[in-house]
């Protein structure tokens, strides 16, 4: 028991010193210049804190663009969506499949803001979370093949939000539930040879999902790889796999942010 808890400790200490890097790495501008009123609403759905943190990942790609964040499944009470006009939508441990009470008062923030004209963003869950608020739960579904770790995501149509990307383009993924056979208006633009619906977009709205995180590092995703094999899921032969795994990452978080923020030109 006293080795759990020093164990314990000892991830909430590198999860906080991350933390505070992220926090120096947020002030530096290397994010998209800010369009005139762009505000960003970032759903953090993290069910780990402080071991896993998306504003961490999130911010520093923002440079300048103001940033909220509300942490739904903390029970932050949801901020007035007309105050923002881009929403990002992060990954989570939490599953669609068997959702948590918490998952409605998400999908009324979506659909309002999908009313309400915003640009959305969702990586993973946020990605599932899309589909499922937008046109129903039985279109998000065990995947028939997880993904953990490192992959390629061929784009099978264009589209200009990823025309600074190579195709196709490598990211990091980690996911156990997956989008199937979403309905018009979603276009699918994007698969991997594991997930037929990496990449979709939600007709000609500026809202889109991305089933990888683009927006993990290579140094991140290995100390979330192996903070989860500690802690979590020790038999699992597919974090082994990903942690021994050599990281293959076109970075494509960069360009892409830059197009969602300034908007289709």
């Amino acid at each position: 028991m006293r080795d759990s808890r020093l164990l314990l400790f000892i991830a909430i200490g590198i999860g906080l010193a991350i933390g505070a890097i992220s926090d120096v790495a947020s002030h530096v501008q290397c994010g998209p210049p800010q369009p005139p009123s762009a505000r960003v609403l970032l759903v953090d759905n993290s069910l780990n804190h402080p071991i896993f943190v998306p504003e961490r990942q999130w911010r520093p790609l923002l440079g300048d663009v103001p940033l909220d964040v509300v942490h739904i499944p903390g029970g932050d009470e949801i901020p007035p969506v007309e105050d923002y006009t881009h929403v990002i939508i992060s990954g989570s441990t939490a599953s669609l499949v068997d959702p948590p009470d918490w998952v409605t008062v998400e999908v009324d923030l979506v659909n309002e803001a999908a009313d309400r004209g915003l640009a959305m963003l969702g990586s993973c869950f946020g990605h599932q979370m899309l589909v499922y608020a937008l046109s129903g739960s039985h279109f998000v579904q065990t995947a028939t093949e997880s993904e953990v770790g490192w992959i390629e995501v061929e784009m099978s149509s264009e589209d200009w939000l990823f025309e600074e990307a190579p195709n196709p383009w490598h990211a990091f993924a980690w996911h156990y539930d997956e989008v199937v056979d979403p309905p018009a208006p979603w276009l699918v633009l994007g698969h991997s040879s594991a997930c037929p619906v990496h990449v979709i977009r939600y007709g000609n709205a500026p809202i889109w999902g991305l089933q990888s995180h683009p927006e993990t590092n290579p140094f991140t995703a290995k100390l979330l790889l192996l903070l989860d094999k500690v802690f979590y899921d020790w038999g699992s032969q597919q974090i082994c796999a990903a942690l021994l795994q050599r990281p293959r990452d076109d970075r494509i978080i960069g360009s892409l942010m830059e197009q969602f923020i300034e908007g289709e030109p």
